[in-house]
């Protein structure tokens, strides 16, 4: 009888011990900043933007603007990589930017004369004659999507009537954000680019500053040790300096260990009779077939 009554309690209790078991912990999602989530749009899934391109200001935020432009004006400052869009009451809608080649020929203002969703892009003639070897397969052009280096949203800025080829635009590389760029015109996360299209109608005003209204506005700029701009203080200047030092550091340690792992892979090369020419590199396999010959060196 005590057998049996053991034997119902060790059956009762197996539920309970299997509630207490340890279950596998999922792994941590990672990291979303509100504003900057991933987002299905246009039969696209937009990737969420990676905090750490979130930084140092680098993001969509609402400040105190003292300039004189009505609400409703896009206030571009290619100096400072910042776009504003002017709301009532002193404030504006700050956007961090990325600003190309193209994003510099122009100054003035002008209107916002067309809009598109993931427009698409064709380089210039002019583009295609001197890189063929990047545009010539996209000479056609390329339709809107994740690859298109226009992002999910373009403002196309005119003046009297004509395209000034200024464009404000998103783009998927969150990474270019708030630096200066080889080529391109005005670039926002893609998120923001969506945020201020939305916002923004056909014929909205555009101001793009020059040099002397931006120190007025903002006052004088600098980058910092990694690219980015912040205000020339003596502040700014001393940390600089010692980010660079610390980046100096860390090159040479970077250099000292691959000169050191070349090494070792030389020597473990010379070690199978095989000519440094030859020898593969970062590292070596277990079996190596050595260049030219039928020979085969195996790791001892």
């Amino acid at each position: 009888m005590s057998q049996s009554i053991a034997r119902v309690f060790a059956i009762l209790a197996l539920p309970l011990l299997a509630a207490c078991a340890a279950t596998p912990k999922a792994p941590d999602a990672p990291p979303v900043v509100p504003g900057y989530e991933g987002i299905q749009d246009g039969g696209f899934f937009v990737e969420p933007v990676q905090p750490k391109y979130l930084t140092d200001g680098n993001r969509r935020e609402e400040v105190a603007y003292a300039g004189d432009e009505r609400p409703g004006t896009i206030v571009v400052d290619t100096y400072v990589r910042k776009l504003y869009l002017v709301t009532e009451g002193g404030r504006a809608i700050r956007y961090p930017i990325a600003v190309g080649r193209e994003g510099l020929s122009f100054r003035g203002t002008g209107v916002i004369s067309r809009k598109a969703e993931w427009p698409s892009w064709q380089p210039t003639a002019n583009m295609v004659r001197t890189r063929p070897d990047l545009y010539a397969a996209y000479a056609g052009g390329l339709p809107g999507g994740l690859l298109n280096p226009l992002g999910a949203r373009a403002l196309y800025l005119y003046r009297g009537g004509r395209d000034t080829m200024f464009r404000i635009h998103g783009t998927a590389d969150a990474a270019s954000i708030g630096y200066a760029t080889s080529a391109g015109c005005i670039r926002l996360f893609n998120q923001d680019a969506i945020e201020l299209y939305n916002l923004v109608p056909g014929g909205t005003r555009v101001k793009v500053r020059t040099q002397v209204e931006s120190l007025a506005a903002e006052g004088p700029q600098m980058e910092d040790a990694y690219g980015r701009l912040v205000p020339s203080t003596p502040e700014n200047i001393s940390k600089k300096e010692r980010d660079l030092e610390v980046i100096a550091r860390a090159a040479e340690k970077d250099r000292a260990a691959a000169e050191k792992a070349d090494k070792k892979r030389l020597a473990a090369c010379e070690r199978r009779g095989i000519e440094p020419g030859d020898c593969p590199g970062p590292e070596l396999p277990d079996v190596i077939v050595t260049v030219g010959t039928s020979d085969t060196a195996t790791s001892g």
